[in-house]
């Protein structure tokens, strides 16, 4: 066996490659597999027969892209989407070589990867679209059945009744607002355009207004505990509201009892030195430990109370885009404990 058998046979894609007669003088034995074929059997054989590529519509790779033909410039087949025989999709891209400019072609290479990762991402966009779809079509129908009503019913609704129904209109309003700040969040995350303005802040008063502004909204007991010398943080102040506003909200729809956030004073610690210690803690049925690592992943959703799945996916993103830590860990009364350290410095490039 030649070294560059041995190379291409080491490689996780397939690779079949040509020489300038279009004879194929090389085939790996992930692309045998792929293709179906007898490795050694093919060479000297035209590539042409060797590829069995089709489409959708029976097409062939090599007589739609045509290798040895074309511009002088050109150095590559970019990268699409075939069939292999047995119905497989691959995705193909292939180098052609000149010796120099303007010169007849020396060699093809072509590689060959499995679309599985594309059928993933495939499927990633499938569960976005349903999950906005679904979390939109709540609060729109509220918001169309009250307009509605409120239209048709002007003259024999009473003032109070009026009042709650564009009450309501506003709150859903403000959840249609959430989801999109987090929709375009995770976008910002996922291509590393996420931008912060951090600037010196009192976790106390943030916070504080976190816990008002959701005790205000449920008759459950949310509980504040705030050490007496916090240091300012060093934070976007509306991603770090929007952090809190997620972890208490997580608390209230996956706990039955009292949600608790306590802030304390941390010195020292290797990850970012000094900084201040947010736990929030929740007396619902917890997270398993097997199960923790996947809480930060988009569209996990533990529980059957409903959620966009890109809470805490978030959460982890904006922590760690200011260089602090998350981690989850059981509460002391049963239930989740998520555990914050926010920087007392600027430590996003660290």
């Amino acid at each position: 066996m030649t070294d560059a058998q041995s190379l291409a046979d080491s490689l996780a894609d397939g690779v079949v490659a040509a020489d300038a007669d279009g004879r194929v003088t090389l085939v790996s034995s992930v692309a045998a597999q792929m293709l179906s074929i007898e490795a050694e059997e093919c060479v000297g054989k035209p590539l042409e027969d060797v590829l069995a590529l089709q489409d959708q519509e029976g097409n062939h790779w090599f007589s739609t892209n045509r290798p040895y033909e074309g511009l002088p410039t050109r150095t590559a087949v970019p990268e699409q989407s075939w069939l292999v025989p047995d119905g497989t999709e691959v995705l193909v891209v292939a180098r052609i070589h000149r010796p120099a400019l303007h010169h007849p072609v020396s060699s093809v290479v072509v590689s060959i990867r499995s679309g599985r990762g594309r059928a993933r991402l495939d499927r990633e966009r499938s569960d976005l679209v349903a999950t906005v779809a679904h979390e939109l079509r709540s609060p729109l129908t509220g918001v169309k059945g009250f307009v509605q009503a409120l239209l048709n019913r002007w003259d024999r609704l009473s003032d109070d009744q009026k009042k709650l129904m564009l009450t309501t209109v506003s709150v859903d309003s403000d959840r249609l607002s959430r989801l999109i700040a987090e929709l375009l969040d995770v976008a910002r995350i996922d291509t590393g355009r996420l931008q912060l303005y951090p600037r010196p802040s009192d976790a106390r008063v943030l916070v504080g207004r976190v816990v008002d502004s959701a005790r205000a909204t449920t008759s459950r007991t949310i509980e504040l505990v705030t050490a007496d010398d916090l240091d300012d943080i060093q934070v976007d102040p509306d991603k770090f509201t929007q952090v809190i506003t997620n972890l208490v909200e997580n608390g209230l729809r996956h706990g039955d009892g009292t949600v608790t956030v306590r802030l304390e004073p941390v010195h020292g610690t290797p990850d970012f030195g000094d900084g201040v210690q947010v736990t929030v803690d929740d007396q619902g049925r917890g997270i398993p430990v097997e199960l923790r690592r996947r809480v930060f992943t988009k569209f996990w959703r533990g529980g059957e109370r409903g959620g966009s799945g890109l809470g805490m996916y978030i959460v982890h993103g904006l922590v760690r885009a200011h260089g602090g830590t998350v981690t989850i860990d059981d509460a002391p009364g049963g239930g989740a404990r998520v555990v914050l350290g926010w920087p007392c410095e600027d430590r996003r490039h660290d």
